[in-house]
């Protein structure tokens, strides 16, 4: 295969020129201008388009094992190929949890029956979830484990979450954090503020992920470890992360782009299409989200798909799950929302969306564009104005808080070691 006239962005080296790339037997095998094709070879003319290293997304629900009626592994990896991502790392609140060697193996062979797309599990910091034991963090790591977290629950016991990290880091692994006080939290709807007093809802108050971020960052500060936060949504939290990494602690970070497209103020009724954990936050706190992107204390733009089904979105807001879909939306609102409102420039985004997830988990063969690499490529149209259409999302999921967003800037290609995939 010859992708010719590409403009290819690789934030690993800063990379930024039209020139063609030649791809044999999955891997990248020249990079340079105005290459001729060889016979029966393939040539594919992206003239206009820019070639990037295949998007990486660190956050992801894809339901299966134990809820296949919300997403199963397929949809969710036919989902993410349709956002243009080449690699994804599922949480572990499946049931049975992702906390043992065999469900483990079961989820990467269910992966490797749909595609080859990049995948990494990330597995559970304690047994069940229940925040009272540490898993076996060597014997998963010897079967695939990429990472570890209890996403979607918090673990707020401090010594154990002490001994976690330091058993975790000593296998050169990391802990990714659901930074949350479930006592604040108390079955909140969505943000505490005006919004919440205007609809009658229980709110959360942002201290709910701040406070947790300040005494999760004492852990990391007391034993030196290093440690990732998830779905960073406050102003405060913002703030913590910063002066941490200021002080030098070995810590980075992730946002969605619901937390820098969207605000509390966006909910005038009671739609579930709008709950999601972190709750939307309130415009200053997008605004810090946007600051904290554009000075690097936010390393990483991870999705958070986090799919239910239509019945249970469409309950009334109280009622409904929280989480949405977002494979398929998370590249058009980061180029629409960042870089064409330039509060980013295109590579740094790029670069949040591949190169940094690949660093902060050690993902080989990911995040780069290089000869002798596997030939794991998006390639996007930069301009091409789109309107986002939920009923046709390969997830399961077909509800969504961006449905009819006028968005600019589309995947076209998901390239998966050399094999493409077309977007639709």
């Amino acid at each position: 295969m010859l992708l010719k006239n590409g403009k290819i962005i690789n934030p690993q080296n800063n990379f930024e020129d039209i020139s063609d790339i030649r791809i044999e037997n999955k891997n990248i095998i020249e990079i340079e201008k105005n290459l001729l094709p060889k016979e029966n070879e393939e040539l594919i003319d992206l003239t206009g388009k820019i070639i990037v290293p295949g998007l990486i997304d660190i956050h992801c629900h894809l339901r299966e094992p134990g809820f296949n009626s919300k997403e199963t592994i397929k949809t969710g990896i036919e989902s993410a190929i349709n956002g243009g991502y080449t690699a994804i790392c599922p949480m572990a609140n499946t049931n049975p949890q992702t906390d043992n060697a065999a469900t483990l193996s079961y989820i990467k062979q269910k992966a490797k029956e749909v595609s080859e797309i990049g995948f990494y599990p990330i597995c559970a910091v304690t047994k069940g979830l229940s925040g009272e034991k540490i898993v076996n963090v060597s014997e998963l790591i010897a079967n695939g484990a990429i990472a570890f977290s209890d996403d979607g629950k918090p673990v707020e016991n401090m010594h154990l979450l002490r001994e976690a990290l330091k058993y975790i880091n000593s296998h050169n692994s990391i802990i990714i954090s659901h930074s949350e006080d479930s006592s604040l939290a108390n079955g909140g709807v969505i943000n505490e503020g005006k919004i919440s007093t205007q609809l009658g809802l229980k709110g959360i108050p942002s201290i709910t992920e701040s406070l947790a971020i300040a005494r999760e960052l004492e852990v990391v500060r007391n034993i030196n470890g290093r440690y990732h936060f998830a779905h960073v949504s406050t102003k405060r939290s913002v703030e913590l992360i910063r002066q941490a990494k200021k002080e030098g602690l070995k810590v980075t970070a992730e946002t969605a782009p619901h937390y820098f497209s969207l605000s509390e103020e966006d909910i005038t009724n009671y739609e579930a299409k709008y709950k999601v954990n972190p709750p939307l936050r309130t415009k200053k706190d997008v605004e810090a989200i946007i600051e904290g992107l554009q000075d690097g204390t936010i390393d990483v733009i991870a999705t958070d798909h986090a799919p239910h089904t239509v019945h249970e979105k469409q309950l009334p807001i109280q009622n409904a799950p929280m989480g949405i879909a977002g494979f398929e939306t998370a590249l058009g609102i980061t180029l629409t929302y960042l870089v064409h409102n330039n509060n980013l420039s295109l590579i740094e985004a790029i670069k949040k969306l591949t190169y940094n997830p690949a660093s902060i988990l050690n993902i080989e063969n990911q995040g780069n564009i290089a000869i002798g690499k596997e030939a794991n490529l998006t390639v996007i149209d930069l301009n091409e104005k789109w309107i986002v259409n939920a009923s046709q999302f390969k997830s399961k999921c077909r509800i969504s808080p961006f449905d009819g967003f006028k968005l600019k800037g589309k995947a076209k290609l998901t390239i998966i070691k050399g094999k493409i995939y077309n977007i639709g």
